[in-house]
């Protein structure tokens, strides 16, 4: 498989693969019951944090990739960049507009007993759009340096005064996006860069796939378990009302950790699953990417998936001892296999995901590849037969 450059990115099984484990992990996330015993639930609550990141991580290395990946489209004397950039720039604004629209949408008449994370990811895209181009250096150590200090600064801001009295005003939408929310966006917008930063070193050469490997396994060591001990010592403190503030500092110490070691697992999976699907010799790869191919194609149509299983939970509602949920095993079950199997499907005799060639259209990059594209790069062993073009790496526009 040969690196992305110049505005063409062939797809990298991998990023697909680890994007469709943490789309299943959402599900996990949105559906299990609560478990009889405080270990079964302990297995279940690792899919509460992961996937969010590694759905964030893999969003920015779509992000890198679309844009050129090591060889980042040149830059032009003009506004924005010159043309090439300036359309790129064009594309995912809209894509990101659609996808706020469509979160929005989706929040307010279908109310799922989830957060939608739709919104919040257009939101990013928009953040990150200025970034875009960034050294790869540059973007890598802004991208650590803000995963270590935003989890922790959304926990202190989100409880500022005019965080809490923007509540039922018109600032309450922005404050919950940016800081207040489930999935603030200035904890995102790191994340994802470091995404495009691995993009950008090359994600499937195997220098790039051993360090990421290894520098993500130590932060998960080193930064996780403090970060939890952490959590769980101030949400103690919080039982004293002395202890509030340093409870808050202790919060946001342990977000900030926590973060860090779940996005270092992150980098792990994706770097594992790189080396197996495209690193590995011959039968490994074969073999590998065979039995992956249904959470790949779930990873390749993120954005179909992803809002199949809202309208799926919006309709699996009721009311069970006074409480409304929709946790169910069964439901699980069928969100995992249904997506698997309909996925699979689809990419094997249709190609691109629904949503995604919508999205594709919509924001004109699909008139753009029929300009210039070249035929795809993937061998058909690695890959179920696709229509997709090989210049397009994500499927929400650059991912959910």
């Amino acid at each position: 498989m040969s690196e992305a450059s110049g505005g063409q990115a062939p797809r990298v099984i991998g990023v697909d693969a680890a994007r469709g484990l943490a789309l299943i992990g959402m599900f996990v996330a949105h559906t299990a019951p609560m478990a009889a015993t405080a270990d079964a639930q302990a297995i279940i609550a690792i899919a509460d944090e992961r996937p969010r990141l590694l759905f964030a991580l893999t969003a920015g290395l779509a992000l890198g990739f679309i844009s050129g990946g090591i060889r980042p489209l040149p830059a032009a004397r003009g506004f924005a960049g010159g043309p090439e950039r300036r359309r790129l720039r064009r594309q995912i604004a809209i894509r990101a507009v659609i996808l706020i629209a469509l979160g929005l949408l989706i929040t307010e008449y279908l109310r799922p007993l989830v957060f939608v994370i739709l919104d919040v990811y257009g939101v990013a895209f928009l953040v990150l759009i200025p970034l875009l181009f960034l050294p790869r250096w540059v973007a890598l150590g802004i991208g650590i340096a803000g995963l270590a200090v935003a989890p922790g600064l959304a926990v202190l801001l989100a409880r500022e005064d005019w965080v809490v009295q923007a509540r039922g005003t018109w600032l309450e939408l922005p404050a919950a996006w940016f800081v207040s929310g489930a999935y603030p966006v200035i904890e995102w917008v790191p994340v994802m860069l470091i995404g495009v930063a691995i993009a950008r070193f090359g994600a499937t050469r195997p220098r790039v796939v051993g360090t990421t490997a290894a520098v993500g396994a130590v932060a998960g060591i080193a930064f996780l378990p403090i970060g939890v001990e952490l959590l769980r010592l101030g949400t103690r403190q919080f039982t004293d009302p002395a202890l509030v503030p340093e409870a808050v500092r202790t919060l946001a110490l342990g977000e900030s950790l926590q973060a860090l070691g779940n996005v270092g697992i992150g980098a792990v999976v994706v770097a594992v699953l790189v080396a197996l699907t495209a690193l590995a010799g011959a039968r490994t790869t074969r073999i590998t990417t065979a039995v992956l191919s249904p959470v790949t194609a779930m990873g390749a149509m993120p954005l179909t998936i992803y809002t199949a299983q809202l309208i799926v939970l919006a309709g699996s509602k009721r009311v069970e001892n006074g409480i409304e949920t929709d946790d169910s095993w069964p439901l699980l079950l069928a969100l995992v296999v249904g997506s698997m199997v309909f996925a699979w499907c689809w990419r094997r005799w249709i190609g691109r995901g629904p949503l995604e060639e919508l999205l594709r259209i919509a924001s004109g990059r699909r008139r753009d590849g029929r300009r210039g594209e070249t035929p795809p790069t993937d061998p058909p062993s690695t890959d179920p037969p696709t229509a997709d073009p090989p210049t397009d790496r994500h499927p929400m526009g650059t991912q959910p």
